[in-house]
């Protein structure tokens, strides 16, 4: 899988890159002959996510109609040879979900002769969120404070440095505090009354979790946007991220929506301060709200979609 290898870091020869995409997948030759032979039926042809089969062999196809919603972070893959030259370099437009996200593909690539627009994604709330409902269905949670994980529970994702930063923080400050977590296990969890795990959860529970908690916990050092932060803001919660992660810093200083940490001293301060104000907590809340009604609503999100659309189909008017 994506995670296991590291190609970008050896470099490899044009066969290894070709093999690692087929592998890599999905895998559909079929799609791309498509391609081919009626790319010229299409005004313009969107390729998500630069690293997969689709885009890295169907941008040779549709090069001349192409908009690219990259949705790249710092890892070894950008510098894989086909990568620099087929995709960056090739679409005709590119739509990032983030500033941070816009300037690691500037820096990486050069390509500055190719415009861009901050699209990202849009939050939707389901109709009736509720926090009781969530404390109600988690005896385990009851009443207690809850600090809430979203995402895969995996090394990749930095979750053991927030096991470890948690019970430590707990130690120091004892009280019913909990971390809930939400998500798939790829490592194990400590086995602690502190820590409870729920899985997999449907939708509606994990925005009912979000309304019930004091705040996201979001330690993972790789993403390219995080929705659940702006899912957490939707919902009026600050969140608490690491600021090695340009993209989660960047939600926090441009929204004043939350704090971020890169060791456990300033983990420590950080929460503490949240967990006792009130004040300070809903103040955040707040401002994590206008962020996204700002920023991140479908509205905002189309309108800048059809400026690119119509962008390329001039390039051929």
């Amino acid at each position: 899988g994506a995670e296991s290898t590291r190609p970008g870091a050896s470099p490899l020869s044009e066969e290894e890159e070709q093999a690692f995409f087929e592998e890599q997948g999905p895998l559909c030759p079929d799609l791309i002959r498509y391609l081919r032979t009626h790319v010229t039926e299409y005004a313009v042809v969107f390729f998500f996510t630069y690293l997969y089969y689709p885009t890295v062999m169907g941008l040779r196809e549709a090069a001349d109609r192409a908009i690219l919603v990259p949705e790249a972070h710092p890892e070894p893959y950008l510098k894989m040879r086909t990568i620099r030259r087929e995709v960056f370099t090739r679409a005709k437009a590119l739509f990032m979900n983030t500033e941070e996200e816009a300037q690691l593909v500037r820096e990486q690539f050069h390509n500055y002769e190719i415009p861009y627009l901050l699209g990202g994604g849009a939050v939707e709330l389901p109709e009736d969120v509720s926090a009781e409902r969530f404390r109600a269905e988690h005896a385990r949670i009851g009443d207690a404070p809850f600090l809430l994980y979203v995402g895969r529970i995996d090394e990749g994702k930095n979750c053991r440095e927030m096991f470890d930063f948690f019970q430590r923080y707990k130690q120091a400050h004892p009280s019913d505090l909990k971390l809930v977590l939400m998500g798939k296990l790829v490592i194990p969890v400590p086995e602690t009354e502190d820590i409870v795990s729920l899985g997999f959860v449907s939708e509606q529970e994990k925005f009912d979790g979000l309304a019930a908690c004091e705040l996201l916990l979001l330690p993972s050092k790789l993403e390219s946007l995080s929705i659940v932060v702006l899912e957490a803001f939707s919902l009026k919660r600050p969140v608490l991220v690491h600021g090695a992660c340009e993209v989660l810093k960047g939600h926090c200083l441009k929204s004043d929506g939350g704090l971020y940490y890169e060791n456990y001293e300033v983990f420590e301060e950080a929460l503490g301060r949240l967990l006792q104000s009130d004040e300070l907590r809903r103040a955040m809340g707040g401002n994590g709200y206008r962020y996204v009604q700002d920023n991140y609503r479908w509205e905002t999100v189309t309108g800048k979609m059809r400026l690119l659309i119509d962008y390329v189909k001039g390039l051929r008017a």
